[in-house]
């Protein structure tokens, strides 16, 4: 059994759970505690029968309520020293029992799960995304990429599931009411990643396995989750993908995802 669950997914934040026979997880915790405390309970399951928190990065986005929930359920906090150094406010909440530190692309075990963090450009101290296996499953989380390269591309590979950012829509950037300097940092190499991008990769992911994607990180601003939809399905739709064997769904900002059961 390996399970997924988008809790929460978007520019305002962000929270994942998954699950195997003996393990439960969250990656991230970019919302208020008592809204994962809620979604988690919404899915029945007991935020104090998690194993752990991992972190991708420490913006806020990322990390509102990490320190509150390892705090309040007395869990592990999954973090590479770079990105925990750089969370003082979040890192001053934990219990030193409860930090577990982790180096950027060694494999590391919780319970019955392998884990892979890899890098990942986005501006921040040390970014990663996660590839969680169990026996022969592989699923990869994926966000927060500035632009995509060979080595994600290549930690990517074999994933039967991913949550891949899509972002933003070029053109709705553009036209968005957000300032310059930010529009900039969006789309550039170390922001964010577009919708094309995004059907790009998960077209490519296909010839190695790939059978569902969610896309995730969805702009509020810059983008609708209609567009990101169409805009990588007209990719996927172009290469010829076979709609009988793949899954395509968005994830919400705002309410949790359907249980995803690999």
């Amino acid at each position: 059994m390996l399970n997924f669950c988008s809790l929460y997914s978007g520019s305002s934040g962000n929270s994942l759970y998954i699950e195997s026979q003996n393990t439960k997880l969250l990656v991230d915790a970019g919302v208020s505690c008592k809204k994962i405390e809620t979604a988690l309970n919404n899915i029945n399951i007991d935020p104090a029968s998690l194993n752990g928190i991992l972190v991708t990065h420490e913006h806020t986005d990322h990390v509102q309520s990490l320190g509150t929930l390892s705090k309040k359920f007395d869990l592990p906090v999954f973090v590479n020293q770079k990105t925990l150094d750089a969370m003082p406010k979040q890192r001053d909440k934990l219990s030193v029992n409860n930090v577990k530190i982790f180096n950027v692309n060694e494999n590391f075990e919780i319970g019955d799960l392998k884990v892979h963090p890899f890098s990942i450009p986005h501006d921040a101290a040390n970014p990663c995304g996660f590839n969680i296996y169990k026996d022969n499953k592989k699923i990869s989380i994926a966000t927060d990429i500035g632009h995509m390269t060979n080595n994600i591309l290549r930690n990517l590979e074999e994933s039967l599931f991913i949550l891949l950012e899509s972002n933003y829509d070029p053109e709705v950037l553009r036209c968005s009411a957000y300032p310059f300097n930010l529009k900039s940092r969006i789309a550039g190499p170390i922001g964010h990643l577009p919708n094309e991008i995004a059907g790009k990769t998960i077209s490519h992911l296909l010839k190695s396995g790939l059978k569902s994607a969610m896309l995730g990180h969805l702009s509020k601003e810059s983008n609708f989750p209609e567009l990101a939809y169409q805009t990588v399905l007209d990719e996927l739709i172009s290469n010829n993908y076979d709609e009988n064997n793949f899954s395509l769904s968005v994830a919400s900002r705002d309410k949790h995802s359907e249980i995803i059961k690999l």
